[in-house]
């Protein structure tokens, strides 16, 4: 963990109310730094249901394979959450560990082991000791609170400098409904699914369809949308859990995510993931400037998606960036190597509202002193004009510094 916080951390942290049907505690279970705390138990009424999304990966985390063989039953009671150590490339050992951690995590909060759902973050290739839960979950779920949000947030953290939370409350029938978020991500973000790790809880009645169906629409432009290092992790978990308790309150049931009531719920639900992964962009590992990259006039959205992801991936670009130079060149390399139609001569770019390039030349009216200003900002954004039809999206990055490289050359010492 750094101790530097990132410059572009939000200076308004929200409050997280509390979330009936759900308590939360965390401990120093010394999973790899003595003192730390590195560990987050939530606990959850009978009744929650739950949904996920997962890394693509091929080489994935024991802890992602545990939950998705339990999101079919659809029900969840506790979620046990680690730092220190991903529980990856840990072959028979790590699926041992999960079995151990969710028997302890179940014993401990009296549910089905099938209920109890698993993450970890942390270093790749080292065995989990999952003997290390027994006790401190026990001592958890006794002692697990509505209201430790942040403290949950901060126990998750690996190379963040900042816990990442939010919130929203909207009205869902005749009761107000509460969606609180979590998240962790700072580097090897590059997500296929969600990014890192993420946690969503409502007392909203949602059956676990609809909760599925909001997650998995949910993140393809907000988590999908975001990359820091072009690197996808193996143990990216999205989970969403809605305990139902605001039913007592005159919240409807909702069975399927289509069901018209359930409309400003899906909005707000959207936005909590869009703050959520907006903070991860700003918390990339060494970052300086919060780069937000459109792109319009692609054949297809698909096709800006591509474009503007080769652009955010861009070694040369995110330095550029962080050396303040509007670089209009490396973009263009950018957008021609992604391999979808894109016409040199048609292209314009823009640096924060500046036209730097027009029809595939540099822009007759370009001011190198009016765009260097422009580029000392903390946010940059770029916008690619590809003059080809109407697609048109939108990715969030951050540029690459010196520190990055620090901090990825030290991450195991």
């Amino acid at each position: 963990m750094s101790t530097a916080v990132s410059p572009l951390a939000p200076t308004d942290v929200p409050d997280l109310p509390a979330i009936a049907g759900v308590r939360l505690a965390t401990a120093a279970a010394g999973i790899r730094y003595k003192g730390r705390t590195d560990v987050l138990l939530a606990v959850m009424d009978k009744g929650t249901t739950v949904a996920g999304v997962f890394t693509k990966s091929k080489c994935p985390s024991a802890p992602v394979e545990w939950c998705r063989a339990k999101l079919g039953k659809g029900q969840a009671r506790a979620l046990v959450v680690n730092s220190g150590n991903a529980n990856a490339f840990t072959g028979k050992t790590g699926k041992q560990a999960t079995t151990l951690t969710a028997q302890i995590a179940a014993k401990a909060v009296g549910c089905g082991i099938n209920e109890v759902f698993l993450a970890s973050t942390g270093v790749i290739g080292e065995p989990l000791d999952a003997t290390k839960f027994d006790g401190v979950l026990s001592t958890l779920a006794e002692t697990a609170d509505p209201g430790d949000w942040m403290g949950a947030a901060k126990a998750i953290m690996t190379t963040d400098t900042f816990p990442k939370v939010a919130t929203a409350t909207v009205r869902l029938g005749k009761a107000r409904v509460t969606i609180n978020g979590m998240a962790k991500g700072a580097g090897m973000i590059a997500p296929d699914m969600a990014t890192m790790l993420s946690f969503i809880f409502t007392d909203a009645p949602l059956s676990s369809a609809a909760l599925q169906q909001l997650l998995k629409s949910g993140v393809e432009d907000t988590f999908n949308a975001v990359t820091i290092d072009g690197d996808t992790s193996t143990s990216d978990t999205l989970l969403a859990f809605a305990t139902g308790t605001a039913a007592a309150n005159g919240a409807p049931k909702i069975g399927r995510a289509s069901d018209p009531r359930l409309k400003a719920f899906a909005k707000a639900f959207r936005d909590v993931l869009a703050d959520l992964s907006e903070q991860v962009a700003r918390d990339g590992e060494g970052a300086r400037k919060l780069v937000e990259i459109i792109v319009d006039g692609a054949t297809t959205k698909a096709s800006a998606r591509k474009i503007a992801m080769s652009v955010a991936n861009s070694p040369l670009v995110k330095t550029a960036i962080a050396g303040e130079d509007a670089n209009w060149g490396r973009v263009v390399m950018a957008v021609g190597k992604a391999g979808e139609p894109a016409n040199r001569d048609k292209l314009s770019i823009a640096f924060n509202g500046i036209r730097v390039a027009k029809s595939g030349a540099r822009d007759p009216s370009y001011n190198e002193a009016e765009v260097s200003q422009a580029m000392k900002q903390p946010k940059i954004q770029i916008k690619i004009s590809l003059g080809l039809g109407k697609g048109r999206d939108r990715v969030l990055t951050c540029d690459l510094t010196k520190e990055y490289v620090a901090i990825n050359g030290d991450y195991r010492s």
